[in-house]
């Protein structure tokens, strides 16, 4: 549906987009996601057709759309700045791309109903922008965008305005309708949960260069390199030296420890400088016994913050370099809490402790 193929852009001597790649079957739900400036915005302008590549091709259903103007593109998009009409109500919105491609003025009003219900909000026909809510303003703005059938729809960082309570439902609505329509779609943005919540496919980018392309799950579970363990979840980084290898597994010199982390696929040798992660979820807080574990160390308690569903501690491990772990409590009403100097116990095992060489 989408191939785009060592995609570059330049402005001036700032690299923006730095020989991309990427290809998505009909039907698929891409996130782009990265920290600000990375690059995400600038690949999808240049899918939309608002900036040409310096180099490399898009293709979309097979067709190089290098010489098609973004509005010969059969494709809908929704804004961060959603740029609905302020003089129109719901339905006029809707209707305003089928009227521009010059649609059957008599299918229209089924093609406006039959979008707004699918958004739920037939009922607020009559409404305009100001009278609806943020939410309800988003979905007159994916309706709007999906009205004429486009073969794709492009979402930049549309719901990054909103309130976390909402933007989290508007996360699950956008996934449903994009399933119910099977609608080929590409999302950009920073928002980390967003990303692994909607999507079928993600690509991780920074400084204009991708990271990682996979699953939502392969890529939080199996970061390919430092800068996506530490971009995804909470994570905690050390520096170690590799003393040992055996069987994809690591021992790592952390100064007045050894632990043991994976491999990651990558190439190590003894004497190696290395960096290990691991994500907070992953550490455990246990009383005495540290058999269980294939990493133990003991710690003290620096910071603790209450979050609702879940207890978060920073915890100063001197044996490791005086290094800092950040570990989640998901039920602090059934455990002991921890107040700050306590000494405390932490545990993980050596698949959740990521190896990476260290970029230079």
């Amino acid at each position: 549906m989408v191939e785009i193929r060592n995609v570059s852009r330049a402005f001036g001597q700032t690299v923006a987009v730095d020989n991309a790649s990427l290809s998505l079957q009909r039907g698929d739900f891409l996130t782009i996601v990265g920290p600000s400036g990375c690059g995400k915005t600038t690949l999808l302008r240049m899918i939309a057709g608002f900036d040409e590549p310096t180099r490399g091709e898009i293709l979309i259903n097979g067709q190089n759309v290098e010489s098609v103007p973004a509005y010969r593109r059969s494709i809908g998009m929704v804004f961060q700045k959603l740029a609905l009409f302020p003089h129109m109500t719901a339905a006029e919105n809707v209707a305003f791309p089928l009227r521009m491609r010059r649609f059957n003025p008599a299918l229209i009003p089924e093609l406006v109903n039959r979008y707004l219900a699918l958004v739920k909000l037939e009922h607020l026909a009559d409404r305009r922008p100001h009278q609806l809510s943020g939410g309800q303003q988003q979905r007159v703005a994916i309706a709007r965008a999906l009205s004429f059938s486009p073969d794709l729809l492009l979402l930049d960082e549309p719901l990054s305005a909103l309130d976390k309570k909402l933007r989290e439902e508007m996360q699950l609505e956008f996934r449903r309708i994009q399933q119910e329509l099977g609608v080929t779609t590409i999302n950009v943005t920073h928002d980390q949960r967003e990303a692994l919540v909607m999507s079928d496919h993600m690509i991780v980018m920074d400084e204009g260069v991708v990271q990682q392309a996979n699953t939502p799950r392969e890529v939080y579970h199996s970061p390919g390199n430092r800068f996506v363990a530490g971009f995804l979840g909470v994570t905690s980084m050390f520096k170690g030296s590799v003393t040992a290898i055996r069987e994809g597994r690591l021992s790592v010199d952390m100064g007045g420890v050894t632990m043991t982390a994976r491999g990651n696929g990558q190439l190590f040798s003894v004497g190696d400088v290395i960096d290990c992660a691991v994500r907070a979820e992953q550490v455990v807080l246990f009383e005495e016994d540290a058999r269980h574990w294939e990493n133990a160390v003991t710690g003290v308690v620096r910071q603790r913050i209450f979050e609702g569903d879940r207890m978060v501690y920073e915890v100063h491990v001197e044996d490791m370099n005086g290094s800092f772990i950040h570990v989640f409590d998901h039920d602090p009403g059934k455990h002991a809490e921890h107040e700050v100097g306590a000494i405390v116990h932490l545990g993980w095992n050596a698949e959740s402790f990521y190896a990476f060489p260290v970029v230079k």
